[in-house]
Formats: structure tokens, sequence, C-alpha cells
């Protein structure tokens, strides 16, 4: 395969801007050209909705690069723009202004947007939802002088968003259709920790409950009650934005598929970050995860496999939340479907623990860490092994993690 002379990247966030400085850093000196439909530069997302959306993060410091870096490495920046289209066939891209652009690989990083609850309402302008910068900005200042906020869905963007809503000094209720919150996640078991973390700080859970209706006053629910708020935000799940490699002609389900090497059902064509459903070669299966780490390292994988060398990703998924005084990191992969046993070191009342969910050889699949630090080396290291664990020593803090390592 001969060596690319232009480059496209059809996306504008972490996963975009982390795969251009990959390919100049592994040396592609051709023409590199990156799309983005908003007009900032490409940022990080994870303090949108965390230290950011509270105030305490500068706005400068979301940014991945500053535009100098761009012009000093030869990266054409088309913002305010996106690929509206693909000609597989022709190597070539549209964009929404109408230019042309051709390719020799192009990298699709189109990311995911946030899933619109299917009721009336839904698509009301005072509804706020959370995916970019100046939706961040935008409820920022929208809970300021917020006096009652209704969030729908109490996943993690529906509680970080929570926090966020509290520590404004507003009323909050989590409208939930499921029995806790994070409870596909989690588990029962360890969902309550943050059920009770959040009342504790005067959040109120309205849980089995479904949404009917919003409405200019708060939420009208199936059961014909009424939650009456100032504020609606929505929170419930993001849909990878996968329009342009569907009419394309690319394989996709449950995002764009891609092998272990990022390469779509097109061999000039890939995906990485949010949109990406990845071979992964530990797991042994697909995975799509719309996590900050996935956005950050997939890039350099498939900026090698754009030029023609080897490699893999097999990063374990990992993610991280903040939320009053909890902090917590998530790694590994518990497939859909899958109930598996959850073992717990140290003391969920006091959220200070590490929980780990096994499968039935008693395997590592994955471990959260709450308020517990520097131990993620060794919990990828568990789960990495493939090896079963001894169900008594990983629940005693007295045993160190590395000693249930394989030897």
């Amino acid at each position: 395969m001969p060596a690319p002379a232009t480059i496209v990247i059809a996306g504008g966030g972490l996963a975009a801007a982390k795969a251009a400085e990959a390919l100049r850093g592994e040396g592609f000196d051709g023409r590199l050209v990156l799309v983005g439909r908003e007009t900032h530069l490409p940022y990080e997302r994870p303090p949108l909705s965390k230290d950011y959306l509270q105030g305490a993060g500068e706005r400068d410091k979301i940014f991945v690069h500053d535009r100098s870096w761009y012009a000093e490495h030869g990266v054409e920046l088309r913002l305010g723009v996106e690929v509206t289209g693909i000609d597989p066939a022709g190597h070539q891209v549209t964009l929404s202004d109408g230019e042309q652009l051709g390719y020799d690989r192009l990298l699709l990083a189109t990311g995911s947007r946030p899933r619109r609850p299917g009721i009336p309402g839904a698509d009301r302008p005072d509804v706020l939802y959370l995916r970019t910068v100046d939706d961040s900005e935008r409820l920022r200042a929208t809970l300021a002088g917020a006096g009652r906020v209704a969030i729908l869905g109490a996943g993690w963007i529906g509680l970080e968003v929570a926090a966020a809503a509290r520590a404004a000094g507003a009323e909050v209720t989590v409208i939930e259709t499921a029995s806790a919150p994070l409870l596909r996640v989690l588990g029962p078991h360890v969902a309550q920790v943050f059920t009770a973390l959040h009342r504790e700080h005067g959040v109120h859970f309205l849980f089995d409950a479904r949404p009917a209706e919003i409405t200019e006053s708060g939420v009208l629910l199936d059961d014909g009650a009424h939650v009456e708020a100032d504020v609606v935000v929505a929170g419930v799940g993001a849909d990878p934005d996968t329009d342009l490699a569907r009419a394309a002609g690319l394989t996709v389900e449950d995002g764009v598929k891609v092998g272990a090497d990022l390469r779509t059902s097109d061999p000039d064509i890939f995906a990485a970050g949010d949109i990406a459903n990845a071979y992964h070669p530990l797991l042994g299966h697909h995975v799509r995860v719309e996590h900050w780490a996935n956005a950050l390292n997939q890039p350099a994988t498939a900026a090698r496999a754009m030029l023609g060398r080897d490699g893999d990703y097999d990063n374990l998924p990992y993610f991280f939340t903040d939320q009053y005084d909890l902090g917590m990191e998530y790694v590994g992969h518990v497939p859909p479907g899958r109930t598996p046993d959850v073992v717990v070191r140290g003391d969920l009342d006091a959220r200070e623990f590490i929980a780990f969910w096994l499968d039935e050889e008693d395997r590592v699949l994955a471990a959260m860490n709450v308020n517990v630090w520097d131990v993620t080396d060794h919990t990828q290291a568990l789960i990495r092994s493939r090896k079963p664990v001894d169900r008594a020593r990983l629940a005693d803090p007295g045993t160190p993690l590395d000693q249930l390592l394989p030897s």
C-alpha cells in the first residue's frame, strides 16, 4: 500500500486532535486536514460536566492545543464546517460549505451526540443537553439562577450535573427509569453508593419513573405526577454519530465496526473515539465505549495503521468521575447482558473501597476504585492476567494487590 499524501480527519474533538498529533509524531509529512463542525479548537470534554461546569476551570485549559500548534505542525483547520459526504471510490469528501477534499486515508472521529428522550417536549428550546463547551457554558449560567432542576437520567452525566446543580444551590430531582443510578454498569449493590452520596447532598431521586412529557413548568410522568422545575436537563445517553459512515456503505454495528487496528470495512478509512466499535484482542470481542481514554489513546494506533505500520489497540476501557467528595476510576469491561459477581475490598459505607466484577471462573473483568488511589496499574494487571483469583484474598485489604497476580 503506497504511503498517503493526504490525510483528512473528519471530526473536531479530542480524538481528531490527538490523531493529528500522532500522525506528525510518526513522521507523516503530507497534507493533513482536520474538519470540525464547531468553531472552537479541539477540546477535551470531561471538564464540561465536572470542574468547568462548576466554574472551577479556566476555558483555555480545555483545549488540546492552541492555534499556533496547528500552524507549526502544518495541520489545516476547517472549523465551523463538517464533512457531509464521503465518496470512498473517488477518495473524496464533501464539506458543508461545498468544498471537496481528496484523501488517501480518512479518519472518522465524529464522536457522539446526546440522545433525545422520545417524548413530547424533548425538542423545546429551553430543554438543556450537555455535549459541547457551548452547552456547558449555557448550563452553568442557567444553573446559577435556577431554583428547581429536573434531570432525566441517572447515568454519569446526569449525576455529575446533579452535583453541579446542588453546588449552585438549586433543588434537584433526578428522574430515572431504573431502580437505581448506574444500575446497568454497577449493579444494585454498588449503585447504592451513588444513591446515598447524592441523597446526603440533598438530591431527590424518582426511581422506576417514566417521563411522559416535558412541559413549560417541569416534567409530567406517565403515572400522572408532575415534577415542578425551572430547568430540565436531559441526560439519557448518547448515540454514535455514524450517519457519514452508514451513507458511505461502511459496516455499522453499534458504531462503526473496526478491527483492532481501527480500520473500517474500507481499507483506506479508519475510525477512532466514541464512534469506533473496535475489536479488542484481549477481550476477544468488539467494544464501543464513550470514554475520554479511547479518544485520547486510540488515535495513536489509527495513525500507525494509516501509515502502513503494525499495531493493535488493546488498552482496557477506563473512565473516571468526581462528584462532591467522591473520586472514582473504573477500568475493564463487563459485556452487556452479563451479571457478574461483585467482590468489595474496603468500606462501601465510608466510600473508600475497590469493587471487582468477576466472571463465573473468578477472573476479574473490571474494577472500580473509589477514594482509593494509585491502584489502577494493579487492577489492570489482574484483568489482563485472565487468571482466576482467590475471592477471600481479593476482598482482604491486608493482602497487597500485587500478591494476587500470577507469578
